[in-house]
Order: C-alpha cells, then structure tokens, then sequence
C-alpha cells in the first residue's frame, strides 16, 4: 500500500505538518521518495501513526512516545518496565486531576461569593485580593 502524505493525513486524522514534524524528530521513520519526491508512506507508517496519535491521546510526551517506540521496536524490555511507565504516566494525571479539582473548588467558592448585584462592589473580586497563594 502506498500512500501519499495528504491521505495518510486523512486516514490518521494527524496534520500533514504533524506528520512531517514527527519524520523530523525521528518518531516517524522517513517515506520513501517517488522519482518525482513525493513522498509516500506505506502500512507500516499509517500504523505507527495511529499507534504514537493513541499515544498522545493519552497525554504521553514525546519522549514517552519515544521511549515506548523502542521498547516495542526491538529494545529489549519487560512487561513490568512498560507498566512502570504506564504507572507513571496515571500518576502524572491524577495529579493534575487533583489540581484541577482544587482549581474547580476556588473558583465555585469565589464565584459563589459574588451577588450578581448591578453595583461596581464586587465580593468576589475583594476575595481575590485576601485569597492566599497555594
């Protein structure tokens, strides 16, 4: 199957310049050129496409995305390696879960403090001022 940038584009859903991008940075490996240097990708490519934009999905980092690209390229690795990373990352949004949590209860405490009132007093801007900083 041989296949051009813009359909690879279609048939992932990633961006023509995402695909270029990750060629460049290496994620991708580099298509194959036609004598008139298109570009063109094959099954292999449109896989590994699909696999690193799951990836991403998730929120992986680049460099996540790299390092499990190894592993499953021919690195020697264990199961255990690939979940510790796995953990990692669940980690890593969980954290971020909680902050957004303690972001959510502020500003429902901040806004819940303001009346709506047609005044320029504002409470909720007053409790801005008076909020101390986590």
């Amino acid at each position: 199957m041989k296949l051009r940038i813009g359909r690879l584009a279609g048939e992932t859903g990633c961006h023509v310049e995402t695909i270029r991008f990750y060629e460049r940075i290496g994620v991708l490996p580099p298509a194959a050129r036609e004598s008139n240097n298109y570009r063109v990708y094959s099954d292999s490519h449109r896989r590994r496409l699909l696999y690193i934009r799951r990836m991403r999905d998730l929120g992986f980092s680049l460099d996540e995305v790299r390092t499990l690209l190894r592993m499953i390229g021919g690195d020697a690795y264990t199961c255990a390696e690939v979940q510790a990373l796995g953990q990692e990352h669940l980690d890593a949004v969980r954290n971020k879960i909680a902050d957004l949590r303690r972001v959510e209860n502020a500003l429902d405490d901040l806004v819940g403090r303001c009346t709506g009132a047609d005044t320029p007093d504002c409470s909720m801007l007053e409790a801005l001022f008076e909020m101390p900083r986590e």
